[in-house]
């Protein structure tokens, strides 16, 4: 009998994960990744994935199910792979994103490791994400959910990986998991889904960043794109490519950040027109077949999770280097986040995007 440790935090998603491995005839270990303690970010106690409430959730599931489970203790490998990665980008004038570094260290590393060591063929969890194998070739794709498709946040899976890892809920619909999971008696069937950082679950990036260096941001110049001074800021951790609110500085017509220069620690301003651009660059590029392609290719690419696809040449510049052409100029194209390939519903890998510069390395 095949052996499966699943990964489950409590939420619907990943109890229903549970439930579909057991069925399909897995021998199944359920366990909860503790990555932080609430106080070391600022939050209460009873909020959040670490929280005692989703814990006893995910227990509550797995012994329904006849499961064992454990609380993998993970703080430091988080703290020092996610949660230092988050301010360090936010202190360089970077937009990172925590969700891709958690599931690429976390969730597929650390994970996996622990599996190894439990004796699991698969590691399990309630992406919204699909696995196929062609000719001993593993593909990640869109969930039959777009709505709910996570295949952004694992582009930087690799074929090992793959060939261990379960998406049970790849072919269902979000309606369908929380009916299922309700006709199953499940204690989380109607629980929220997260909406959050699950570290920073209030949205102050800043205070928590503050929190964690002990320090406060030094404030600096605001500039206009022609280097005119505009006004004082209170520290780049506080701006993001793209943004409009807080700002504080007035004018005829709205501004947004257009660049963070931690060199000189200013913060760039322009009009929207400003922002658009047609092209990118991104770095630690990750091709999920395992191969970089030869030659430049068409693909629709995200620019981030909430982006809509946007059709545009990709040229790799090295093994893990490429540049991006779009059709169609994009709006605040953020270095930090990341630019994944998309052939239809095929996820053809992704990196980082990061500033010109940097990118043609």
């Amino acid at each position: 009998m095949k052996k499966a440790l699943i990964a489950m935090s409590g939420g619907v998603d990943s109890s229903l994960a549970a439930k579909l491995m057991v069925g399909d005839g897995f021998e199944c270990i359920g366990c909860t990744m503790k990555l932080y303690d609430n106080e070391d970010v600022g939050i209460e106690r009873s909020r959040t994935c670490c929280s005692l409430d989703d814990v006893e959730d995910a227990r509550s599931v797995a012994y329904k199910l006849g499961m064992h489970f454990y609380v993998l203790n993970f703080t430091q490998d988080f703290h020092e792979t996610v949660i230092r990665r988050f301010i360090r980008s936010y202190e360089k004038g970077i937009t990172p994103n925590p969700c891709i570094d958690c599931n690429r260290y976390m969730k597929f590393g650390k994970l996996f490791e622990r599996a190894e060591i439990l004796g699991c063929d698969y590691v399990v969890t309630g992406h919204y994400a699909r696995i196929e194998e062609h000719n001993g070739s593993f593909v990640l794709k869109k969930a039959l959910d777009e709505t709910k498709d996570q295949s952004y946040v694992l582009y930087s899976m690799t074929q090992q990986q793959l060939a261990h890892t379960k998406f049970p809920l790849g072919n269902l619909r979000k309606t369908e998991v929380r009916a299922i999971a309700e006709q199953n008696g499940f204690v989380n069937a109607d629980k929220p889904d997260s909406q959050d950082i699950c570290f920073v679950p209030n949205g102050d990036y800043a205070g928590v960043i503050e929190l964690q260096t002990g320090s406060r941001p030094v404030p600096g110049s605001f500039a206009d794109t022609r280097g005119n001074e505009l006004g004082r800021h209170k520290g780049i951790i506080h701006y993001t490519v793209g943004q409009r609110r807080g700002l504080g500085i007035p004018g005829p017509e709205p501004l947004y950040v257009c660049k963070i220069c931690p060199q000189d620690n200013t913060v760039v301003l322009g009009k929207k027109d400003e922002l658009f651009t047609d092209r990118a660059y991104a770095e630690e590029v990750n091709w999920i077949s395992g191969k970089c392609p030869e030659q430049s290719f068409r693909c629709k690419v995200k620019i981030r999770y909430r982006h809509p696809e946007q059709w545009a040449t990709v040229t790799p510049e090295s093994e893990n280097t490429v540049s991006i052409v779009f059709n169609n100029a994009q709006r605040a194209v953020a270095p930090g986040q990341a630019a994944v390939f998309y052939d239809g519903d095929v996820v053809l890998g992704g990196g980082t995007l990061t500033a010109e510069a940097d990118g043609k390395k």
